[in-house]
C-alpha cells in the first residue's frame, strides 16, 4: 500500500491560513494597523477603495524593515514577537503568530514599501496570491506602506460572498476604531474613496472618544479608576440617561487590546439595576491592565475572546467600581422627601439671641358661661321636591362581558367581540368571545397595526411629515453615518426630514405625524442603530427594520390607561391588520381563554 499523507505547499496551506484568519476586508485592515502599532508609528493612514475590495492601504512611519525581514516577514510563521512558547504568556503586542502576512498575501495582490530610518533607500516588494513576484530597491519614506489589491481574487467563492459595500465598510470602520480607542497616543486618519471619514490628532483617552463618537458623547461619560493588586481598571462609563436601545458603544480593553467578555458585561450593567429601563444598554469604555501570565489571549483566531486565570474577583471589582463611579458623582436615584404641609424646621443660629416663645390667651374666656341653647334648624319648605324621580328604577348599567355567545353563532370573529372591553394593569385589553375570553396585549397589537401601516407608507411612496417646531441636531459616528446615507431614502419616505450639516451632524427638521410626545433625537438613533445592529443588506430587510424600530417607538406603551373608545378602536384596527395572532417579531398577541377552561376553573 502506497503512502496517503503528504505535507500541503505552502501556497495550499497559507490560503487555508486565510480563511481563518482573513476572513473580511476588515480583517486585513485589523492585521495591518496593528501591525503598524506594534511598529512603534506615530502616524497611521488607512485608505480604502470599495470597501477594501479594490484596494486597503496602510501607510505608518513606524521602525519599518530591511530586505531580508521584508521577504522574510510572508512566510509562514515569522514573527519578531515572540522567541518560546513562554513568551505567549508575557505578550505586549498585537501580533505574534506570523500568519497575517502570508495569509493576506495568499488571496490578494501585496505590493510592501519599507525603509528603516537608518538606511538611505528602501526596498519594493510584490506578490500575487501567495508567489514572489518582485523585489527590488526603492526610495521611500521611513516606515511601511502596505498596499492590498483585488482581494479574494484567487478564490471567488469567498469574495462572490462578500456582503454589500455598506456593510463591509461598517465592519472596517468598527475595527478601526476599536485600535483607536487603545492608542490615542498615535494619530490615525481614514479616508474611503478618497473621501476621509476620521481624522483623529494624538490625544487623551477622553478626547479621543469625543472625536469618533462626537462632542454629545463628553457629556454623558463617567470617569471610572481603580488599583487593585489583581488589576488596574480605569476608563469612562455612561450615565443612566445616556441608556440606548439598540447599538450603545461598549467597549472592553484587557492590556490594550479589545475583547468580547459577556461575563464582566454583566457584572457593568448589574451597577445599573433599576437606574436604566430593562432592555436599554449603557455605553461604557473600560480598560483592563493585568499581568499577562494571567491571561490567555490565545484562545481564538480574532483574538476577540481573552480568558482571565481570576475572573469572579475581577467580577467583584469590576461591580462595585461601576457602583462606586456612580455614586462619587452623585449619578443615582437621590431620595425625595415629601416635605409638603411639614413645619419648617429653623435652623440653630448660636450667634442670633433667642427669645422664649410668648404665650397668647384670652383673658375674656370662662368656660363655665352658660350660652342659651339655639332652636334646631327648620327643615326648608317644598323639601319633597328634593326627593322627587328617586322612586323611578335606574337604567341598568352595560354589562362587562356578553351573555351567552350562542347568538353569535354564525357572525365572524369581529363581530364576536364585547362592545365594552376591560383593561387589566395598563397591559392587557380582555374582551368577551364567542369560544370563551380574548386577551391582547395591547403594545404589541399597536406595533402590529403601526407596522403594516409603515409598510403600506413605504410600498406607496406616500409621505406624512410633520414639521419639528425647533430642530433639533443629532450626531452620529462615522460607523453609523455609514449606515443612515443607505437607508436615508426609506427615511424620507416614512416622513423624515434630516438636512446634512457637516462633519457627521444632522438636523432633524420632520418627524411622520402621529409621532407627538416622542423625543426626534432619541427616535432617530434607536432607528440607526437597530439597522446597524440588524445588519440588513437587502433593500426590503431594510424598510421593514425601520418600519418596526418605527412602530415599536410610537406604540402605545404599556401602562398606559384606555378608554372603551380607544380600546374598541385598537381591537377593530388589529381585526383588520393581514395577521392578528402575531407581531412582526414573533411575539404573540392575542390568547383566548376557552370557556370550558372557565367552567372547569370555577367547578
Amino acid at each position: 500500500m502506497s503512502d496517503i499523507i503528504q505535507l500541503l505547499p505552502d501556497s495550499v496551506a497559507n490560503q487555508i491560513a486565510a480563511g481563518e484568519v482573513i476572513q473580511r476586508p476588515a480583517s486585513v485592515v485589523k492585521e495591518l494597523v496593528e501591525n503598524a502599532v506594534d511598529a512603534g508609528a506615530h502616524n497611521i493612514h488607512v485608505l480604502v477603495v470599495d470597501a477594501g475590495r479594490t484596494s486597503i492601504q496602510v501607510i505608518d512611519d513606524g521602525k519599518g524593515m530591511s530586505e531580508t525581514d521584508a521577504r522574510l516577514a510572508f512566510e509562514r510563521h515569522a514573527t519578531s514577537k515572540i522567541r518560546k512558547a513562554a513568551d505567549l504568556f508575557a505578550l505586549h503586542t498585537m501580533g505574534f503568530r506570523g500568519e497575517a502576512l502570508p495569509s493576506i498575501a495568499a488571496v490578494s495582490q501585496v505590493e510592501l514599501k519599507t525603509r528603516t530610518p537608518d538606511s538611505q533607500i528602501g526596498t519594493r516588494l510584490c506578490i500575487s496570491g501567495g508567489k514572489f513576484v518582485s523585489q527590488e530597491p526603492e526610495g521611500c519614506p521611513a516606515g511601511s506602506n502596505f498596499m492590498i489589491e483585488n482581494l479574494f481574487f484567487n478564490v471567488p467563492a469567498r469574495r462572490k460572498f462578500l456582503k454589500s459595500n455598506t456593510t463591509e465598510l461598517n465592519n472596517i470602520l468598527a475595527a478601526f476604531e476599536r485600535i483607536a480607542l487603545v492608542y490615542p497616543n498615535i494619530a490615525f486618519t481614514m479616508h474611503s474613496n478618497q473621501v476621509e471619514l476620521f481624522s483623529l490628532p494624538a490625544s487623551n483617552r477622553r478626547q479621543r472618544i469625543i472625536d469618533i463618537f462626537g462632542r454629545k458623547t463628553n457629556q454623558e461619560l463617567l470617569p471610572l479608576n481603580v488599583d487593585t493588586t489583581l488589576c488596574k481598571i480605569s476608563g469612562f462609563v455612561g450615565k443612566p440617561e445616556a441608556a440606548r436601545k439598540k447599538n450603545a458603544h461598549q467597549y472592553f480593553f484587557a492590556n490594550e487590546r479589545y475583547m468580547k467578555h459577556p461575563y464582566f458585561h454583566k457584572a457593568v450593567m448589574s451597577a445599573y439595576e433599576r437606574l436604566v429601563p430593562a432592555g436599554e444598554q449603557v455605553p461604557y469604555f473600560i480598560y483592563f491592565d493585568v499581568n499577562p501570565a494571567d491571561i490567555d489571549v490565545n484562545i481564538h483566531p480574532t483574538k476577540t475572546e481573552i480568558k482571565f486565570e481570576n475572573e469572579q474577583a475581577i467580577w467583584q471589582i469590576l461591580s462595585a467600581a461601576v457602583k462606586e463611579s456612580l455614586g462619587r458623582f452623585n449619578d443615582v436615584t437621590a431620595i425625595d422627601f415629601d416635605t409638603q404641609g411639614k413645619p419648617d424646621i429653623p435652623v440653630f443660629n448660636p450667634v442670633q439671641n433667642i427669645e422664649a416663645p410668648k404665650v397668647q390667651y384670652n383673658p375674656q374666656y370662662n368656660p363655665f358661661r352658660q350660652t342659651p341653647a339655639t332652636s334646631a334648624p327648620k327643615a326648608p319648605d317644598q323639601w319633597q321636591e328634593l326627593y322627587q324621580g328617586l322612586e323611578k328604577p335606574a337604567q341598568a348599567e352595560p354589562a362587562l362581558f356578553t351573555q351567552p355567545a350562542e347568538k353569535y353563532k354564525d357572525e365572524p370573529l369581529t363581530a364576536e367581540k364585547s362592545p365594552s372591553h376591560y383593561q387589566y394593569k395598563g397591559k392587557y385589553i380582555m374582551t368577551a368571545v364567542k369560544s370563551g375570553l380574548m386577551i391582547i396585549d395591547q403594545h404589541r397589537a399597536h406595533v402590529r397595526i403601526l407596522y403594516e401601516q409603515y409598510m403600506r407608507d413605504l410600498g406607496s411612496h406616500h409621505e406624512a411629515s410633520q414639521k419639528v417646531l425647533f430642530p433639533e441636531v443629532v450626531q452620529f459616528p462615522a460607523s453609523e453615518q455609514v449606515v443612515l446615507q443607505k437607508i436615508l431614502p426609506d427615511m424620507e419616505r416614512m416622513g423624515f426630514e434630516l438636512s446634512d450639516l457637516g462633519n457627521c451632524s444632522y438636523a432633524v427638521n420632520g418627524i411622520p405625524s402621529g409621532l407627538d410626545g416622542l423625543n426626534p433625537v432619541r427616535l432617530v438613533s434607536d432607528m440607526i442603530g437597530a439597522a446597524v445592529e440588524r445588519g440588513t443588506t437587502a433593500e426590503a430587510d431594510i424598510r421593514k427594520a425601520l418600519a418596526l424600530s418605527l412602530a415599536r417607538n410610537a406604540a402605545i406603551p404599556y401602562g398606559q390607561v384606555l378608554s372603551n373608545d380607544e380600546m374598541e378602536n385598537l381591537v377593530n384596527e388589529l381585526f383588520a391588520c393581514g395577521n392578528v395572532n402575531y407581531a412582526p417579531d414573533g411575539n404573540r398577541i392575542l390568547s383566548i381563554l376557552k370557556q370550558e377552561e372557565i367552567e372547569h376553573l370555577l367547578g
